[in-house]
């Protein structure tokens, strides 16, 4: 499973700003919504619900906010580079800058965890970290992510 098989280049945001972590996931859902037709407040509640089993964020600025759906079929992705950090109550106790949004199918084959894995792998190498926070446009971020 690749990044790409999930995350479209349209749907990369660089420099967006919010003023906290629940802003973000509003906002996510909003823009998620009409892609996975699915109402907003069902996908921000899941979120919210994935959120209070322990926070997705995996440290080193980064968090994979992530919920399971079982209208869903196939798994979608947004990404998004903050201007300004967040506090995400990350396990490190240090701000979110990078998110990636994953809606799942609620299926249990396995297309989740490898969702989820990718874009951990990702998120936790220093090169790739370093490239999407220099990167000057969405363009830039999303070759970042779907490069092998």
């Amino acid at each position: 499973m690749k990044v790409s098989d999930f995350l479209s280049a349209a749907d990369v945001t660089i420099d967006a700003a919010f003023a906290d972590k629940q802003k973000l996931l509003e906002e996510l859902a909003r823009r998620a919504a009409p892609a996975v037709d699915l109402d907003p407040a069902l996908i921000l509640a899941e979120l919210e619900k994935r959120e209070e089993l322990g926070s997705t964020g995996m440290g080193g600025g980064a968090a994979i906010p992530h919920a399971r759906f079982h209208q869903l079929h196939k798994t979608f992705a947004i990404f998004v580079r903050l201007k300004k950090p967040i506090n995400f109550d990350a396990v490190d106790g240090k701000p979110v800058d990078t998110i990636a949004l994953l809606l799942l199918p609620d299926a249990r084959d396995g297309e989740q965890l490898g969702a989820l894995a990718c874009f951990a792998r990702k998120l936790r190498d220093p090169v790739v970290m370093t490239a999407l926070r220099k990167a000057r446009d969405a363009g830039e971020i999303y070759r970042s992510l779907t490069a092998d």
